[in-house]
């Protein structure tokens, strides 16, 4: 069963294998609170995972050992036990989904394991993972629902008081839940009047809706930018330590997420992956009561893809404000365009990209429709281009 003597027993065991990464205080995050953030994404590996993983494979029998370890992953599990069988010289097979950032799964070949790609979600490769463990025999190890990967994880709860005695909130990013039970366990043991809450994806709210209703859910789907936390039913011993320690479970959008992404990339230089940012969304857009408190985020990981960080920031400029798109019905005759293009010039917007289009379906002839993106300012600064146009005549959507 987890508890803090072995969570403290897991510090020492992880000494000089996981970095004691740094913890710092933000002063762009919530300006109505004192906010800190855990830096896990400058972690080896790019993520907290290999705590855990590390830790459990220290505590394998000689016999476990032997077979060879299996274990399910979207990516930074698969990257910590790669890393940890590496280095106690075990052979390990990770399966992962087949849509898992390619760096993720490039990462994790180059550690030594054997990559399983399997079609769909983390929960499809834990069962494949499954399925291999009976029929060659291999030791698997559980990303989360497992006591030796909690405590692992907990280190960082240690970490966090070690550093900032007087932490009034630590919010934790939830996937599966065992980052956040070893780090609650450790925070509620030693200091129980700090808060604990956890962050969820909107779009994979497995503990969410578990810790909401008293009792585990699962999700007929997930769809979420923060693929690492992507898990349709968290395990029985995470939603028990959930229930013991947890202050609250808080979910954030889309568009939040990717904003907090942006946020990190543009105030403090750093990356983070979808996961990763959560616990800073949800700081952004107080999700969680920290104001005029010290608050500390885990930021879990940087392990972000960088095929869709483009993607990612371009949804967090339009949600702070800074990106604009929206369409124009207009009169298709010369000069309109021009006309449209001025106002928005003298609107000191700065016009970004524009689609001309007559060719649509169920508009009339004579009208044609003109997609625009612009950069501006901010949500205001877009609501008074909106107006402008609006006020000049122009059918805006």
């Amino acid at each position: 069963m987890l508890s803090l003597k072995m969570i403290q027993n897991a510090k020492e065991v992880l000494n000089g294998i996981a970095t004691e990464t740094p913890l710092f205080q933000s002063k762009f995050i919530n300006p109505d609170a004192d906010v800190y953030i855990k830096c896990e994404n400058m972690q080896v590996t790019g993520s907290f995972k290999l705590r855990g993983a590390y830790y459990k494979t220290a505590n394998l029998t000689e016999e476990e050992a032997m077979h060879g370890v299996v274990a399910c992953s979207a990516g930074n599990h698969a990257q910590g036990v790669a890393l940890a069988a590496k280095k106690k010289g075990i052979q390990a097979v990770i399966c992962m989904p087949a849509g898992a950032p390619l760096a993720k799964v490039e990462a994790t070949r180059s550690y030594g394991a054997e990559v399983v790609l399997v079609p769909g979600v983390y929960d499809d490769a834990a069962a494949k993972a499954a399925e291999l463990k009976n029929e060659k025999g291999y030791t698997f190890l559980h990303p989360f629902n497992d006591d030796y990967v909690m405590a692992g994880q907990g280190t960082i709860g240690l970490e966090i008081l070690e550093h900032l005695e007087d932490v009034d909130v630590v919010l934790v990013p939830i996937g599966g839940g065992g980052l956040i039970s070893g780090v609650a366990c450790a925070i509620k043991e030693l200091k129980p009047e700090c808060k604990v809450y956890g962050v969820q994806a909107e779009g994979a709210p497995s503990m969410f809706n578990s810790f909401r209703d008293g009792k585990i859910e699962t999700l007929a789907e997930v769809n979420t930018v923060a693929d690492g936390i992507a898990v349709k039913q968290p395990g029985d011993k995470t939603f028990e330590m959930c229930q013991k320690y947890v202050d609250g479970i808080v979910t954030v959008s889309e568009e939040e997420i990717a904003s907090a992404i942006l946020m990190l990339l543009e105030k403090h230089k750093m990356v983070a992956e979808g996961a990763g940012a959560v616990s800073v969304a949800a700081a952004m857009y107080n999700k969680a009561d920290i104001q005029g408190k010290k608050t500390v985020c885990i930021i879990s990981g940087g392990n972000v893809d960088i095929n869709i960080l483009d993607r990612i920031i371009d949804k967090g400029l339009q949600m702070s404000g800074r990106l604009t798109k929206f369409s124009v019905t207009m009169i298709d005759k010369p000069g309109q365009l021009t006309q449209m293009l001025q106002i928005i010039a003298e609107a000191g917007a700065n016009i970004f990209n524009v689609n001309h289009d007559r060719m649509v379906r169920n508009i009339a002839v004579g009208k044609c429709i003109v997609d625009v993106t612009v950069e501006t300012r901010n949500k205001n600064h877009c609501e008074e281009l909106i107006e402008k146009l609006v006020s000049k005549g122009y059918d805006v959507k």
